[in-house]
């Protein structure tokens, strides 16, 4: 903040407000809602009505999305199954794979560190008698695959592991679980939302037998996702109906937001190489800025592996709440945007062994597509300001 306690004025290249919360959400892509806009208007036809020509042409619409969705993460497209988001792909996996196996085995292990659709749905199967192992991870956020390993048992039918996280960005070991997994003859399922369009996702490569994906992660449409599920893999349904999606999960299709996150992904599959590289150089140009101009300040997680747009960092003896308020003019986050009105701290910081006063002094940057180097220095320079400007008044 400047000497008259009002924040710097933001240059004539930056407009206000600047959104650096892209893991909560990404702004849809013009490409993206120019390809969507007909399917909202003239072409509204239903992919199920197969008599005339405008159920046909939404079912070749939804048949191009199903193959940009599938090359994007090396997969056939008739693996990829349409739901209405992460939330429900989540769910589907886990208790569709529980339902199907429960005469095998009644174990699944999971992380400590995952989405809440992923441990609500293991708590609601441990309900059920159901055993849940929560793996907790190292200091930089990544589990012990040793522990995995001695984890893993004749019961074990499903290992559920994150591909990165939310908070914090880290990326786990996904080649080394799914090999491992593979070898004990154990389904291996990720939430591999925040990874999608971020990363390289290749099923194969890392042995996915089964992944959850939504398109408003990578600059589609909310109310979209999709579950990847590898061709022989059995997955009892949650929503019956029409037996749509080749049974697994009725209902009819969102062929407008279906639309779009096809053209996401077939844009991601085009740029991505690039784009990464953009936004973890922005990522750095902010961390290395705030690193060298405030004292106590603390990367949260790993930064070997992580994604490129993330930034998870304790700004210690600072209260998140009021320092988000301090930059109300920066859209940014003190945690998963599903846990934005809790006031409890962070699942996921605690695990990776922080207190609750650093957890609560702790801000998620998520910079994206959109992003620019003048939007990255002026967030820097009001951070520091702020952060400066409220230790001075906690020290009065």
């Amino acid at each position: 903040m400047s000497a008259n306690g009002n924040s710097p004025a933001a240059p004539a290249a930056v407009k206000l407000p600047i959104y650096l919360d892209n893991h909560a959400t990404t702004p849809l892509d013009p490409r993206v809602l120019e390809t969507m806009l007909p399917y909202l208007s003239g072409k509204f036809g239903n992919a199920a009505s197969h008599t005339h020509s405008f159920g046909w042409e939404a079912g070749a619409a939804v048949v191009t999305a199903r193959k940009h969705i599938a090359a994007l993460i090396n997969a056939s497209p008739n693996e990829i199954v349409f739901t209405s988001g992460a939330t429900e792909s989540d769910n589907l996996a886990i208790k569709g794979v529980a339902d199907v196996l429960r005469d095998r085995g009644n174990h699944i292990i999971t992380s400590a560190v995952e989405h809440k659709a992923v441990l609500d749905s293991c708590r609601h199967l441990e309900k059920l008698g159901f055993r849940i192992t929560r793996l907790p991870v190292l200091p930089d956020g990544r589990i012990d695959l040793q522990h995995l390993a001695s984890t893993i048992s004749k019961d074990t039918i499903l290992v559920s592991i994150m591909a990165a996280n939310n908070e914090t960005g880290v990326v786990q070991p996904l080649e080394e679980i799914g090999r491992l997994c593979r070898e004990r003859g154990v389904l291996f399922h990720s939430d591999a939302v925040q990874a999608l369009g971020r990363m390289p996702l290749d099923v194969e490569r890392f042995n996915l037998d089964i992944a959850s994906l939504t398109a408003h992660k990578c600059y589609g449409p909310k109310g979209c996702g999709a579950l990847y599920v590898r061709r022989g893999v059995k997955i009892a349904p949650l929503i019956d109906g029409g037996g749509h999606e080749g049974g697994m999960r009725s209902g009819t299709l969102n062929v407008p937001g279906i639309v779009g996150f096809g053209k996401a992904c077939e844009i991601a599959l085009a740029e991505m190489p690039e784009e990464s590289c953009r936004t973890a150089g922005l990522r750095n140009r902010l961390r290395d800025r705030l690193l060298a101009e405030l004292t106590n300040v603390t990367v949260n997680g790993s930064m070997e592996h992580r994604l490129p747009g993330n930034l998870n960092i304790c700004f210690h003896n600072v209260d998140s709440e009021t320092l988000m308020t301090a930059i109300r003019d920066v859209a940014v986050s003190s945690g998963s945007a599903c846990n934005s009105e809790k006031i409890d701290p962070s699942h996921v910081l605690k695990a990776l062994g922080l207190s609750d006063e650093d957890a609560g002094s702790s801000i998620r940057f998520g910079i994206g597509r959109f992003n620019t180097q003048a939007e990255i220095d002026y967030v820097a320079e009001l951070v520091i300001e702020a952060v400066k400007k409220l230790r001075e008044v906690a020290i009065l």
